[in-house]
């Protein structure tokens, strides 16, 4: 069995360019970066990644809301030629409002110019037993003054301010894109389509309404589009987490909506993400790109280069 077969599928298009977009790490068993490199050695061309948040080595001692600054520096210890944390995106706590320039800038002393912006997750739903937001955002969080005089910082350093939220939020991310048009947002996670809690019940409906928030929000042009989460426990029916699925059934399970999402916004502010490791207890990370790219096998050369590599490696500068 070849390296590239062990996984249970061979890559396909091994040739086509990555910037894997979003992914986490951690100096740990649970996702590190031997994790990481043995992922992306089974025959994708992943040429960049962009590191995300996710609490890895934030520092021990000092005033807490420096401590993601930890994050940062621990990232810029895993570079190296192979492209791995090429962009770094750590925390701010935005609810620290224009004292969040003081953390930013700290980021940036840490991480130079592989420091590209932070995450601060929002995602909140009224029903209990729907998976919110680890920060535990309440509910309006990008509406709060407060919470916006903090990505005003963002914005002021020309860095980039990225969240996950469900589909029923999107339109306070509009809101928050007119108020502040030259503050860069990254939606991640195919703008929080969710699976769980009511909406289990009527994936249709709720598609509907995804939508219809997902076109109204395409209209601000500072918002950029992650493709990805989709084996996100939030996001797919119960009888698909019975996996492990093949490409074939997650590329028809989620092209109307992945197409949809990249038509609406435009390949320019579209790229693909694994989010990994978090969805691979669906899928491994041959399938998810090989399933990402069964859907773009309509798309022209130009479409493909930008969803695949060109979008990530504009936003990010990388």
């Amino acid at each position: 069995m070849t390296t590239q077969q062990a996984y249970g599928e061979t890559a396909i298009g091994p040739d086509i360019p990555i910037v894997e977009a979003h992914h986490h790490m951690w100096p740990s068993d649970r996702y590190n970066r031997a994790d990481l490199e043995r992922d992306i050695s089974q025959g994708h061309r992943v040429i960049k990644t962009v590191f995300i948040d996710c609490s890895a080595s934030y520092r021990t001692d000092g005033p807490d809301y420096l401590k993601p600054v930890g994050e940062t520096e621990w990232a810029v210890s895993q570079q190296g030629p192979d492209g791995i944390c090429a962009g770094i995106v750590g925390h701010v706590d935005m609810y620290l409002g224009s004292q969040a320039g003081e953390v930013l800038d700290a980021h940036l002393e840490a991480g130079g110019s592989s420091f590209k912006g932070i995450r601060h997750n929002v995602a909140w739903d009224r029903h209990p037993d729907t998976n919110n937001a680890l920060r535990g955002a309440p509910e309006f969080a990008l509406l709060d003054p407060v919470f916006q005089a903090g990505t005003a910082e963002v914005a002021k350093r020309g860095l980039i301010f990225e969240t996950w939220l469900y589909f029923n939020q999107l339109s306070d991310m509009k809101k928050l894109a007119q108020a502040q048009p030259d503050l860069r947002i990254v939606l991640n996670h195919l703008g929080g389509p969710a699976c769980n809690g009511p909406y289990a019940a009527d994936r249709p409906g709720m598609l509907a309404e995804w939508r219809r928030n997902m076109a109204d929000l395409a209209e601000a042009p500072n918002v950029y589009l992650k493709i990805g989460g989709i084996g996100y426990k939030s996001f797919v029916e119960q009888s698909v987490l019975d996996g492990p699925r093949s490409s074939e059934f997650l590329a028809e399970y989620w092209k109307p909506e992945i197409c949809f999402a990249i038509e609406t916004f435009g390949p320019e502010r579209s790229m693909f993400e694994t989010n990994y490791p978090e969805d691979r207890h669906l899928t491994d990370f041959v399938v998810l790109w090989n399933t990402y790219k069964r859907i773009a096998d309509d798309f022209s050369a130009d479409e493909r280069s930008w969803v695949f590599e060109k979008a990530a490696s504009s936003v990010y500068g990388i």
